[in-house]
């Protein structure tokens, strides 16, 4: 099960762009694929690492299944994809340590949540997400979220990856 909450930022604040400029942050490239969009059937190259994965309906929560792929088969599968091969960047920040419900099968101690924000490159060249995944519903519902994250889109369709895919990209009106 994947449960996760996603802004659209506007703007990074500095020590953010610092973070990233000095390399204090973990990064990769990621590239991605429809091959069907209802049900969602991702295609996925996330650095070294290649998936094939399945989400279900939903916006908060939602059920999630990957595959192992190898190279070739991920890049055989991504030019069978429609639609817009998405490019992106994203680093992984620290937020504060926060109480660690027992999820997944952990012990519960302490955690600290990470923001997965997404630059994107090429087609949306500039649109930044920050995306924050939870063990529970109500530890989602229940955080608050830094203010430079901007305006949450996570009940948003418009703003899947999915969603992209099938959009003109010149159109950053991403809700139609």
């Amino acid at each position: 099960m994947e449960i996760e909450r996603k802004w659209l930022v506007e703007t990074l604040p500095q020590h953010i762009r610092d973070g990233m400029e000095s390399g204090g942050y973990m990064h990769r490239q990621i590239v991605q694929g429809y091959l069907c969009t209802d049900p969602v059937l991702r295609v996925r190259q996330d650095g070294n690492s290649y998936y094939l994965t399945y989400k279900g309906k939903g916006r908060l929560a939602r059920e999630e299944h990957e595959l192992p792929l190898n190279e070739q088969a991920c890049a055989s599968l991504l030019k069978k994809c429609d639609g817009i091969i998405l490019k992106k960047e994203r680093y992984v920040i620290p937020l504060e340590d926060e109480p660690e419900p027992a999820c997944g099968g952990k012990d519960p101690g302490v955690r600290e949540l990470e923001i997965e924000l997404d630059i994107f490159r090429d087609d949306y060249d500039g649109l930044i997400y920050a995306e924050v995944e939870f063990c529970s519903e109500e530890e989602a519902k229940a955080f608050e979220a830094p203010s430079w994250f901007g305006r949450e889109v996570t009940y948003e369709k418009g703003y899947s990856n999915a969603a992209l895919s099938r959009k003109h990209p010149g159109n950053r009106d991403l809700m139609n």
